[in-house]
């Protein structure tokens, strides 16, 4: 059943492109990460898809699409991955640890820091003008390229290489000084305090938001009831609210251990 819907998906997305069509530069690009991935591709044009943002194609409209469905199936099949080995691995543990360990290894900062580690930014073709310097821009094209490589390396080599390639960059680094087991998701931290307590479900308050629009900059405050506890900064409203959380939850831990003291 698996190789028939393999094979079907291989049908989906099976648009080659002979490699004497793709121009010298980018073929250069595909040639090094073949190296970098470890194993010899047997159909360039899915990695040519996967390291091709949307917003190249608009000063290079010779190429057909973006990486973005290779984006949508790659993180299918990384949840797949992750959500399969720690079932397997972590037998004594609960459904709310291994969806929260899940979450933890696959969120947005850890593919990140994954494709920073991989180099796939010497590889990514997008239009510069796109993000201007936007930092947290660069961190989520970068985060997608990595599941559309992940869509290209099961398409191409099959469940077998892209299972490998997720645990060896992925899971194993993470996994050995157990920071994925870390739940940084204050946010959602603070929902399950507020409920468990009865208190009123958090409120948060954009107060401040400056610079230009590639380059903003949130000021984010969350209130319970009529109390203000925890003011965040961040280049995304997610990231300001998280860090609000992160100083809300850190002091309602810290009342509520000296009550029961």
């Amino acid at each position: 059943m698996l190789k028939s819907f393999f094979e079907n998906l291989k049908k989906i997305f099976n648009r080659r492109i002979i490699s004497n069509t793709i121009p010298a530069e980018i073929l250069s690009k595909i040639e090094s990460l073949q190296e970098k991935l470890g194993f010899n591709i047997e159909d360039r044009a899915y990695f040519v898809k996967a390291i091709t943002h949307r917003s190249y194609l608009e000063i290079n409209p010779g190429l057909e699409k973006s990486n973005e469905r290779l984006e949508f199936l790659g993180d299918a099949v990384l949840n797949m991955i992750v959500g399969a080995y720690l079932f397997e691995n972590y037998v004594e543990e609960e459904e709310g640890f291994l969806t929260k360990a899940r979450s933890s290894l696959v969120n947005r900062e850890r593919l990140y820091m994954t494709a920073e580690n991989l180099g796939l930014k010497n590889y990514l073709m997008y239009n510069h003008r796109y993000i201007g310097d936007s930092f947290e821009g660069l961190k989520t094209i970068l985060a997608d390229s990595l599941e559309a490589i992940i869509g290209a390396i099961y398409i191409d080599k099959g469940l077998q290489e892209a299972e490998k390639f997720v645990l060896n960059n992925i899971v194993y680094p993470y996994e050995e000084d157990e920071s994925f087991l870390v739940d940084k998701n204050f946010k959602g931290q603070l929902l399950e305090f507020t409920h468990s307590k009865k208190m009123d479900p958090p409120r948060y308050v954009v107060t401040k938001m400056e610079g230009p629009e590639h380059k903003r900059e949130f000021t984010i405050e969350v209130h319970i009831g009529d109390l203000l506890y925890g003011t965040g900064m961040g280049r995304s409203k997610k990231s300001a609210e998280q860090e609000a959380s992160r100083q809300a939850i850190s002091s309602l831990r810290s009342k509520n251990k000296n009550i029961s003291s």
